[in-house]
């Protein structure tokens, strides 16, 4: 059964029912996240008895998840595509890496890896809209909308068409060509289910566009932030994956440091409210990794707000950049972006266009991974990460590459 006990506002700790749609906090025009009965979860399921290791997708955690998959009336809302259980891949031997003696490890989001689970769009977007699709489904809602950079709407159109729902998204039309074509190519052949509307020049302007045109129409937002926490809670599961315990081990644990490529920052908050209830469950201690948020530098709200100190993101211009995911001017939910970062001792920087360019050419040619240019933009971070002495020798240190340069091509074919 799920333990969902109310959704929550982030800022204004005003609660609301969790079986009745919503979008953002009604108070202050900010996101909210779920509430889980942890207290009845220890008591019910004691000793992890919620955690299936052998299940290998991000339905492994069980009731600790919005939804548990063993539950036969929570199961029948799950629309599962063996998304999550992605590998940590060993990248010690990096050279930078190497040279400071950093345990690094790259969390692969991208590309299937065999015993492991695999996103079906090869990308993390899939953790959120996995949870989407079945939230949507438990609260009757069939018409979804999304404005997106490209992935989240490619993930959410699959699991739209196999959960039975129908789906707008706005995305600008310099979006990547394989993930452009493959929305244009669903809703040619789902007319009925799948509207894909041109709208740019980012996510921004796609999200008001929506606003304007569909949401009055009765189209459920389900844009980064705007949902009831429900991508929240699905990219929690990126944060249960880096605490459990690795084979053949018992205890869990977390790294020292994540590098994560943030645009909207869904996934900081989902990882760190992973963390939190991990806590509240006796699972881990109070230690957190210190979170160091990556973006380009052509387009660097968080990285602004956090040098100059500021308690929130103001827009920005949107620069071009070859890592798509990142170019996102402003976000709802950056303040609680800046304080995880700053709780956990991190911070947010960026990468230029050629630190990017330089590092993805460079991986493909070490290991013929195929790593996203948002990806390859945290690897390009691990320098000025080390001369600031955010990462130290010595230390665990975990880079997410969110997707697969397979979805960038032909973009960037010439630097494989």
């Amino acid at each position: 059964m799920s333990y969902v006990r109310c959704v929550r506002g982030i800022a204004s700790g005003v609660e609301y029912s969790a079986d009745v749609p919503m979008n953002l906090d009604p108070v202050d025009g900010r996101p909210v996240e779920m509430v889980l009965d942890l207290e009845r979860l220890a008591r019910e399921k004691p000793d992890a008895a919620w955690y299936r290791p052998q299940r290998r997708d991000l339905w492994r955690f069980g009731a600790l998840m919005a939804l548990d998959a063993d539950d036969p009336v929570d199961a029948a809302h799950l629309v599962p595509l063996g998304e999550g259980a992605t590998p940590l891949l060993d990248y010690s031997r990096h050279p930078v890496a190497a040279k400071a003696g950093l345990a690094l490890q790259l969390k692969d989001e991208g590309k299937a890896h065999s015993g492991h689970g695999a996103n079906p769009t090869q990308s993390f977007k899939d953790r959120g809209m996995a949870m989407v699709a079945a939230q949507a489904r438990r609260l009757g809602l069939t018409r979804l909308a999304v404005p997106t950079q490209g992935n989240a709407g490619d993930s959410l159109v699959r699991y739209a068409l196999e959960g039975g729902l129908s789906v707008v998204v706005a995305m600008p039309d310099d979006t990547p060509m394989p993930i452009l074509g493959g929305v244009a190519a669903a809703a040619k052949r789902h007319p009925d289910r799948v509207i894909l509307e041109l709208v740019g020049p980012t996510i921004r302007e796609a999200g008001a566009f929506l606003k304007e045109r569909y949401i009055p129409d009765g189209w459920f937002s389900v844009a980064t932030f705007q949902e009831p926490g429900w991508r929240i809670e699905g990219k929690k599961s990126l944060g249960l994956e880096l605490a459990e315990p690795m084979p053949g081990e018992t205890r869990w644990s977390l790294p020292d440091a994540v590098i994560y490529p943030t645009g909207g920052g869904t996934g900081v908050l989902g990882m760190w409210k992973a963390w939190d209830e991990l806590q509240a469950l006796g699972m881990i201690g109070s230690r957190r990794p210190r979170m160091l948020c990556v973006q380009s530098a052509r387009t660097a709200p968080l990285v602004r707000a956090f040098d100059d100190g500021a308690a929130d993101t103001t827009v920005v211009e949107a620069g071009t950049t070859l890592a798509v995911g990142l170019n996102v001017p402003g976000g709802v939910g950056h303040f609680r972006v800046l304080d995880i970062i700053r709780a956990s001792g991190g911070a947010a920087v960026a990468v230029d266009e050629a630190q990017i360019e330089t590092e993805l050419a460079a991986t493909w040619r070490r290991t013929h991974d195929w790593i996203s240019p948002e990806g390859a933009a945290c690897l390009a971070a691990l320098p000025q990460l080390l001369d600031r002495g955010l990462v130290r020798r010595g230390e665990r240190v975990v880079a997410v590459n969110t997707g697969s340069s397979e979805k960038y091509l032909p973009t960037l074919r010439h630097l494989l």
